[in-house]
């Protein structure tokens, strides 16, 4: 048996040993100092679980980073954000030291999220509620809006993104109460919009499945006196339900979806039985949204990132489950029918510029509502596979082409592309081209587009390190995860040399036992970082099986 045959035997069987009794992948997130901050702080302001307050509150002390910062996972840089939220949890002073002048944190917060306030707001609020900073330095947010109807929010341009409505009424209202304004509306709108963020909470009561989220509207209602209201009642219930055995939280409950359609698409035929194939076609129609969703409104048709409530569909997890159906080779009524509806909802997400953005068509230039190359890469690999299967008045034909006029659009000078939903902390400005080319790369091969792929591709093989592997960029520390993206863009091209590198890499990486250490390349929202256990499995297995091919 050749190196690589063995690394790829190797890499199947641990992917395949962590399928679940439910016979798809869970994966872990990475706990999350930041979320563990929140969890800390909403929990203290509800007056409730003083036990789970001083676990995460150890948990933290534990991991604190040398600098006195803290960053989003116990492998991240220390930052601004994090660190603040942390030193909201616990008073640290190493930590007080580390954000420097602390008249300026403010501004220094707002300045690190430009216009998009999704996430600096709630950073001030808890910092406000820590008595850290002045409730009357925090931007005003119009929660008020909440009470028009739906079909009115992309119009009126909403200063967060589409998914933040909670966050939006919650923290609103609790600025509002603090430091009130002069708006009337405001205070009319109080109980219309509770009654709209009630109707948002899933029955789990985690929004989005997220910490930060859910920590976020159970203290901002809990400061304004709002803490028996039954938001604040199901969000501690997601805390409790939530938290891990060493006191902290992860950045959210699990990418199920994500990760196993991820996997099925890795995985060498064969490599799944004719029953565990069956199971997760099963599994995967059942993930599929059959209403709209209360949160975007967003037609049925999509796939949210996980199977739990607060999931919500996306753009990349919808056609991630589309190119799985068909990878599992049961093309049935069943999975005819969930493929067109799939590849309608895509169609439908299209922005006027050719691209697909996250959650919602048309809703603003905030970024999950923008149209990005990695989204849009992955929405034409689903396109291309399902045309010749949905029906032909879904004119999925022009939708690939006005994709693809967005990509060559949004190439860069050098032949990169940047993605939206994973960086790199090591890199100018925490992108990472290395991940968002390795896609589209894909694409424009299946495309038939040689010339531009070629573009891309040596711009890939120009980025590896002289270690053999890849970063997010040349010079940042080489990962499993991003090494076997580049692998497996540049396997099957002519660079044979740059590959034959990279293969090697991995299975010396394999062959030392290190291979399974995720690296925090996950990029959630707002520049929180993560990483996911089953990351460098699922991608490791792809490239070697790209190779081996």
């Amino acid at each position: 048996m050749s190196r690589l045959q063995n690394a790829l035997r190797i890499a199947t069987d641990a992917l395949l040993a962590e399928l679940n009794e439910r016979g798809h992948w869970t994966g872990e997130l990475s706990s999350s100092a930041l979320s563990t901050a929140t969890a800390v702080v909403a929990l203290k302001t509800m007056s409730t679980d003083a036990a789970l307050v001083e676990s995460g509150t150890r948990w933290l002390v534990a991991n604190q980073n040398a600098d006195g910062g803290w960053g989003d996972t116990t492998r991240s840089k220390s930052n601004l954000s994090t660190t603040a939220l942390c030193w909201a949890a616990t008073g640290d002073e190493r930590a007080a030291a580390y954000l420097g002048d602390l008249t300026t944190l403010p501004q220094r917060i707002a300045a690190r999220y430009g216009k998009d306030r999704t996430f600096s707001v709630p950073i001030l609020m808890t910092l406000a509620i820590a008595s850290r900073v002045d409730w009357r330095v925090i931007p005003k947010l119009p929660f008020e809006l909440a009470a028009v109807p739906h079909w009115l929010w992309g119009a009126i341009q909403l200063p967060v993104v589409s998914y933040a409505l909670p966050a939006l009424i919650a923290i609103g209202q609790a600025i509002h109460h603090h430091a009130p304004s002069w708006n009337p509306l405001r205070t009319l709108a109080k109980k219309k919009t509770l009654r709209v963020l009630a109707t948002l909470q899933p029955s789990n009561g985690g929004f989005l499945e997220a910490t930060p989220l859910t920590s976020f509207v159970t203290m901002a209602l809990a400061s304004c006196g709002l803490g028996e209201n039954v938001v604040a009642q199901k969000g501690v219930a997601f805390l409790r339900a939530s938290v891990r055995a060493d006191g902290s939280w992860p950045i959210d409950t699990d990418l199920a979806t994500w990760t196993s359609t991820l996997a099925i698409k890795a995985l060498p035929p064969g490599a799944l039985k004719p029953e565990q194939r069956l199971t997760l076609r099963e599994w995967l129609l059942g993930q599929q949204w059959t209403r709209a969703h209360p949160y975007t409104h967003a037609a049925p048709g999509g796939w949210a990132w996980t199977d739990l409530p607060g999931g919500v569909p996306d753009a990349d997890d919808t056609p991630g489950a589309l190119l799985a159906l068909l990878k599992l080779g049961i093309l049935d009524g069943p999975t005819t029918a969930a493929g067109s509806a799939g590849i309608a909802w895509l169609l439908g997400l299209q922005n006027r510029d050719g691209g697909i953005p996250t959650f919602c068509r048309g809703w603003g230039a905030l970024p999950f509502d923008r149209s990005s190359p990695d989204l849009t890469a992955h929405t034409i690999r689903a396109w291309l596979a399902w045309r010749k299967i949905v029906p032909p008045e879904l004119k999925v034909e022009r939708g690939i082409q006005r994709a693809r006029a967005f990509l060559i659009k949004e190439q860069r000078p050098d032949g990169s592309w940047l993605p939206l939903w994973f960086g790199n902390e090591h890199a100018p400005d925490e992108a990472n081209p290395l991940y968002g080319t390795a896609h589209v790369v894909a694409a424009f091969r299946e495309l038939g587009d040689a010339d531009i792929a070629r573009r891309g591709e040596a711009w890939i093989a120009a980025a590896q390190n002289d270690d053999g592997g890849w970063g997010g960029v040349r010079g940042a520390p080489s990962t499993v995860e991003e090494t076997a993206l580049a692998v497996e863009a540049l396997a099957l091209t002519s660079h044979t040399a740059a590959t034959e590198r990279g293969v090697e890499w991995l299975c010396a990486q394999i062959e030392s036992g290190t291979w399974r250490t995720p690296a925090p390349i996950g990029f959630y929202f707002a520049k929180l970082w993560y990483h996911e256990r089953l990351y460098p499995l699922i991608w490791m297995v792809g490239a070697l099986g790209r190779v081996g091919e």
